[in-house]
């Protein structure tokens, strides 16, 4: 504690300094008597020798740290009485440097807590999820997410690159609960998967071992979610037995919040040798995703020789994507993108305030070199004028934080659903605060160290004898000013062309025609149970009675059964084609469908004839094509009558018409699909066969409705209950809502774009007009002198926005080019418009020209309107 009282009492100090100062001066004085000196020449001689008291005293105070601390606290109350002084200066910096920090705060906390801190699970990235290629694409598939059990099996055993692996099926669960049956997102796992994800239960337990065997008690596990709002949150209910899948289960174990694995409501426990499931591992130390993926390709190619019979396309490959990757997908790329928008905001609010200071410190040189000749140091100095930097920044840090506080919720909530994982929390928290210290620390240099410099450089004595308002070597400081400003409309330029790519991008996905009207149309989605395997006489006779109810319910114009609702989602076959060799392979995007689909959608008949009930009931090889499915494979003949094979049918695990070619009887307009791989939404081939042929596919129902869509949702799911009680609906929505969901995506890009885009642009206006101004108050004598030789008004109001027009003019030229770069990261993005777009460039150039010089006129303006008089006396 030593150095708390050298810190809090330095009176003391000071007093015991000079009591043993003065008895030093005492013994040489004493010992100047003894040798014969007179009284006052041995007090004199005494002085000398010791150097004079306040002296020594200075020197001693030196070497204190304690001193140190009161030179800097001092120079933070002279910081601060300068600022207030100058608050309209000290107003402009801190409200840019906040923007600045705001935003970079806001962006940090989410990129944080998304690809650094996003889930709760133990060494979630090291887990990967595993995945098995088709390399060739042969007919449409793909490859698979899930492996039969002799997979799980072998992949368990064989592997040398996993700490521990885990098996799932996700899957709807029907919870009965006596009143009414409702579908539940359900995921059956293999017992070892809490304590692979090493999460233990808020109440009860989690799943064990013997829970897997068949001759164990059937048990589950809950997620908070659901606990709270269907249950309210009562503890009770732990032990109690409740009914799914027209099964008892009793709850044993209750989740924390953050517990979303898999995105289930509830969890039941599956043995690894029952049915297909997925896979995800945990990587042992050092082993990379690559290498895992490696390691399983050799067992699997193994399996393939040994049991030609299982599903193995030709050629395959195993591969293996880390969990986060698979959770957020191309999230992360636009993460980046933003993280890049941002730190350019960042610095363009440094630059802005470096400029501020720099014209600042310029105009203090007189006072500068006023204490330089009293004794202060030129360390002195910088480290004055560095720690008016830091006051301002520290400042500003806490007005970006509390703006990033308030609007992290604002970011939050744009942040479209199923772009990062549930269990993600976006906050502001330890790691987020400590960057916005190091930020602080960052601008403070980035802003204060080059007018710091420049202001004590060279001989400061002359400059007594200038004027106040910085006489030095102002052309080599004016560039510098200019550069700063170049920079700033430069980076500006970059995040506008940016955001009007982004706005013109969004403004065309969302106005596209698609080739039919989404409006009022409901879709929905069943679970069956287990009886409806494997049959597909029963999934027919579900559908086709299904349909005729939903036909009757009043306000319901049309009804349909599809396998995915357009227009977002869809699969795709190789398409053969007797007669027709190709080298390339022919991609259709194929739909299994009822007679009604095309009245639905409201799709146009242009030849032929649609399929009829009796066609489907008759389960007949039917095909009706698109208008590009006609142009494309039969350009010059006639598609009617033609056959046509769907590759993907043949796959051998698949209740489908093997090898068979169906008859194309209709050809029907075009709609648009847009899937995640492509860029914009395109017309392709499509083709659509009877739902009746095959009972593989999902049962996804349409209905077009003369009202609300949603407010029928009810009397259909009575409808449905009607037909079967143990059949509920999953899933359900409106096309239009889909559409709105989808949109999301680039609406959250927009938004940030723009807004970083937007505050860009306001620092661009303070800082041409700080340096107009500041450029203006210098030549303040030289326009009296110009108006007083008989200059007009208007000629030094042109001098001026010329002057103001350059700096203008080469940012948006840097900013062009370095857009030309930039622009590129966002073209996976972007949808029907280039990232070299010119009337993009052309209105962003536009803007950025008018804000420009709109900044430059107030100032120009105060220099056409000075008093020659007063002006040729300015100093």
């Amino acid at each position: 504690m030593r150095w708390l009282r050298r810190l809090f009492g330095k009176s003391h100090a000071e007093n015991e300094l000079d009591r043993e100062l003065r008895f030093h001066l005492e013994q040489q004085v004493s010992e100047n008597l003894a040798g014969g000196m007179p009284v006052e020449e041995a007090r004199r001689d005494a002085l000398i020798k010791l150097g004079g008291i306040e002296r020594v005293k200075e020197e001693v105070r030196d070497t204190r740290w304690v001193t140190h601390i009161d030179n800097i606290i001092r120079d933070f109350r002279f910081a601060l009485r300068s600022l207030r002084k100058d608050r309209r200066f000290a107003f402009i910096a801190i409200f840019a440097l906040a923007l600045g920090i705001g935003a970079t705060s806001v962006m940090f906390s989410v990129v944080y807590n998304v690809l650094l801190d996003p889930l709760p699970y133990k060494s979630f990235n090291r887990s990967v999820v595993i995945r098995l290629e088709n390399l060739a694409n042969a007919g449409g598939w793909k490859g698979r997410n899930n492996f039969s059990p002799l997979e799980v099996t072998a992949f368990r055993e064989q592997n040398h690159v996993f700490e521990d692996l885990v098996a799932y099926e996700q899957s709807s669960v029907i919870y009965d609960d006596g009143k009414s049956r409702r579908a539940l997102n359900g995921v059956s796992v293999t017992t070892n998967t809490f304590e692979y994800l090493g999460v233990p239960p808020l109440l009860g337990r989690a799943l064990l071992p013997v829970d897997g065997t068949p001759a164990s008690p059937l048990v589950f596990v809950m997620n908070y979610r659901l606990w709270q709002t269907e249950f309210g949150g009562d503890p009770k209910i732990l032990g109690t037995t409740f009914f799914l899948n027209d099964k008892p289960r009793t709850l044993v174990g209750i989740m924390p919040p953050r517990f979303n694995a898999y995105g289930a409501s509830v969890w039941l426990p599956v043995s690894p040798d029952e049915g297909w499931l997925a896979l995800m591992g945990r990587l042992k130390p050092g082993v990379s995703a690559q290498a895992a993926a490696a390691d399983l390709n050799v067992i699997a190619h193994r399996l393939q020789r040994l049991n030609p019979g299982e599903a193995y396309p030709e050629k395959f490959a195993i591969q293996a994507q880390t969990l986060l990757d698979s959770l957020i997908g191309d999230f992360k790329r636009t993460l980046y993108a933003l993280l890049a928008a941002v730190l350019m905001l960042l610095l363009i609010a440094c630059s802005n305030v470096a400029n501020l200071l720099m014209a600042r410190a310029t105009a203090r040189e007189r006072e500068m070199a006023m204490r330089a000749i009293l004794g202060a140091t030129r360390t002195r100095l910088i480290r004055q004028l560095l720690v008016e930097s830091f006051v301002l920044a520290a400042a500003a840090s806490l007005v970006g934080c509390a703006l990033a506080y308030s609007s992290l919720r604002v970011v939050q909530a744009l942040i479209p659903a199923g772009m990062i994982p549930e269990e993600t929390l976006i906050r502001m928290n330890a790691p987020v605060l400590f960057l916005s210290l190091g930020i602080t620390v960052i601008v403070t240099f980035l802003c204060g160290l080059a007018p710091a410099f420049y202001v004590v450089r060279g001989d400061l004595q002359p400059r007594l004898a200038g004027s106040g308002n910085g006489c030095g070597d102002h052309s080599r400081r004016g560039k510098l000013r200019a550069g700063l400003v170049i920079t700033e409309v430069a980076l500006s330029i970059v995040l506008l062309i940016a955001a009007g790519l982004m706005m013109r991008s969004f403004l065309i996905l969302t106005r596209v025609d698609l080739g039919f009207n989404p409006r009022n149309i409901l879709y929905f989605r069943l679970s069956l149970p287990t009886t409806y395997d494997h049959s597909r006489e029963k999934q027919n006779m579900l559908t086709h009675q299904l349909l005729d109810r939903l036909r009757a319910l009043p306000a319901v114009t049309s009804v349909a059964e599809t396998m995915l609702q357009p227009p977002l989602t869809y699969d795709w076959s190789e398409t053969i084609i007797p007669g027709k060799p190709h080298a390339e392979r022919w991609e259709t995007r194929y739909g299994i469908c009822s007679a009604g689909y095309f009245q639905t959608l409201g799709l146009p008949l242009l030849r032929g004839r649609f399929f009829s009930d009796d066609d489907v009931n008759a389960q007949r090889y039917l095909m009706v094509v698109s208008q590009t499915f006609a142009r494309q494979y039969f350009p010059a003949e006639d598609p009617l009558g033609q056959k046509v094979k769907l590759q993907v049918l043949d796959r051998p695990f698949l209740d489908a018409p093997h090898n068979t070619y169906f008859e194309i009887v209709g050809v029907v307009g075009d709609y648009k699909t847009r899937g995640y791989e492509v860029p914009s939404w395109q017309s392709f081939p499509q083709a659509f066969i009877p739902y009746s042929v095959q009972g593989f596919s999902w049962r996804t129902y349409m209905v077009r409705t003369a009202v609300a869509p949603n407010s029928l949702l009810k009397s259909i799911g009575k409808e449905v209950r009607a037909v079967d009680p143990s059949v509920g609906i999953t899933t359900s929505g409106t096309l239009e809502g889909s559409l709105q969901d989808f949109y999301r995506g680039p609406q959250f890009e927009l938004v940030t774009f723009t807004a970083f885009a937007a505050i860009g642009l306001v620092l661009v206006v303070i800082g041409v007009f700080s340096v107009m101004a500041y450029t203006v108050s210098l030549q303040t004598h030289e326009i009296g002198i110009r108006l007083a030789l008989g200059a007009k008004q208007r000629n030094i109001l042109l001098f001026a926005l010329i002057r103001g027009f350059r700096l203008v003019a080469a940012g948006i030229l840097t900013g062009l080019a370095a857009s030309l770069a930039f622009t590129r990261f966002l073209s996976s993005q972007l949808s029907g418009v280039s990232p070299t777009d010119p009337w993009t460039f052309a209105v962003v150039v536009t803007i950025v020209v008018f804000v420009g010089m709109a900044a430059c006129v107030v100032p120009a303006r105060r220099a056409a309107n000075v008093d020659p008089l007063v002006a040729l006396r300015y100093e």
